[in-house]
């Protein structure tokens, strides 16, 4: 299986990837991972990459073009992968396409994961932070049996500041002015699936699978 999956901040998007990785044996591949495994490694694109990096500049679309580039050649994406964070913007999108097409690999999908911003900001601002031990809760998917106290050592259990009704509102303000033109642009090549995410987690795992042609 060889597809891209998107959705906003909160929509269960690493909840997901993490069951089709596991079910189908195939990388997650990241931004992130990419430019650290090309880092680590010091490809010349990777030692490029740093350079940027350690000046706090965003890395230019060549440099990391060419890192996706080296990261889909690699032996255990032949089978597959999952792409997570990459594409970003539609000049990206055709460069992955030119990727794609030199490695003989075709796109089985585009999985846009989808949810309502109400649904989206109860997910994004509902984590609760214990101030002694650091475990985390959710007051909707995972509350504290005591309120607002942490079952595990009594500390008071707080949200941080990035958790916030406004700091939730502009994140996901950012991510929907960043990948509309993306979602326009495989909607119009027939590539994208898009999946609602107000299911259960199981369900909404079997609507992705139906969507790209898998068993369920």
């Amino acid at each position: 299986m060889r597809t891209i999956l998107m959705g906003p901040p909160g929509a269960g998007k690493g909840t997901q990837a993490v069951d089709l990785v596991e079910r189908f044996q195939i990388p997650h591949i990241s931004t992130g991972d990419m430019f650290r495994a090309a880092i680590k490694a010091e490809t010349a694109l990777g030692l490029k990459a740093k350079e940027y990096m350690d000046a706090g500049a965003l890395v230019p679309d060549e440099v990391t073009i060419g890192i996706v580039a080296e990261r889909l050649a690699q032996p255990d994406c032949a089978g597959g992968f999952l792409l997570d964070g990459f594409p970003r913007t539609v000049a990206q999108a055709d460069a992955l396409g030119e990727i794609l097409t030199n490695l003989n690999f075709a796109l089985d999908g585009v999985v846009n994961i989808v949810l309502d911003e109400e649904s989206l900001l109860a997910r994004l601002t509902g984590r609760r932070v214990c101030r002694q031990c650091g475990t985390t809760y959710h007051i909707i998917f995972n509350p504290s049996a005591t309120a607002e106290i942490c079952e595990k050592c009594g500390g008071e259990l707080y949200q941080r500041s990035d958790d916030t009704i406004e700091t939730a509102k502009n994140r996901l303000q950012v991510y929907n002015e960043q990948t509309e033109p993306l979602i326009s642009y495989y909607r119009e090549i027939g590539l994208l699936k898009e999946i609602q995410g107000d299911q259960e987690i199981d369900k909404v795992l079997a609507d992705i699978l139906r969507a790209l042609g898998q068993t369920v």
